[in-house]
């Protein structure tokens, strides 16, 4: 098992870019031991809610507490699936419908290990990790997201 010593930080503010997620595929093509990547992309929905539209989420969160446990999670997920690297980002601030919000990407050397580890990961960051979203409606109204 790989023991990764530092604690990540996840978070980045704003939307996640075409361009951030574009660059980070491209950084894994020298790795020739990996033969299949996974990649899981969060994406701000336009909800209808009591009739109001959802325009953005503001998202905050306990960094330290977040990353930390982001940090177990991680560890776990290395621990249970043969992984060649993982990658995770999520928004600060706020991010408008259609925007990505959260990044993940899995890499390993078979495909089968792939699909597992990045439903594992994105379960545990819904139902571990302290991040809050603010729904933002179009009347700019809003309220905190209950997460499904």
């Amino acid at each position: 098992m790989k023991k990764h010593n530092c604690i990540k930080n996840i978070f980045r503010t704003g939307a996640i870019s075409s361009e951030f997620i574009g660059n980070a595929i491209a950084k894994h093509q020298s790795k020739t031991t990996i033969g299949a990547h996974q990649i899981f992309l969060g994406q701000v929905r336009a909800d209808e809610i009591e009739g109001k539209k959802v325009s953005a989420i503001a998202y905050t969160a306990y960094e330290e507490m977040a990353n930390a446990k982001m940090h177990e999670i991680r560890e776990t997920t290395f621990s249970k699936y043969n992984l060649t690297c993982m990658h995770i980002y999520h928004s600060l601030g706020t991010v408008k419908a259609g925007e990505i919000c959260l990044f993940v990407f899995v890499s390993s050397p078979r495909r089968k290990e792939c699909f597992k580890a990045i439903e594992f990961v994105v379960e545990e960051i819904k139902k571990e990790v302290a991040i809050f979203g603010k729904e933002i409606f179009e009347d700019q109204t809003h309220q905190w997201k209950v997460n499904s």
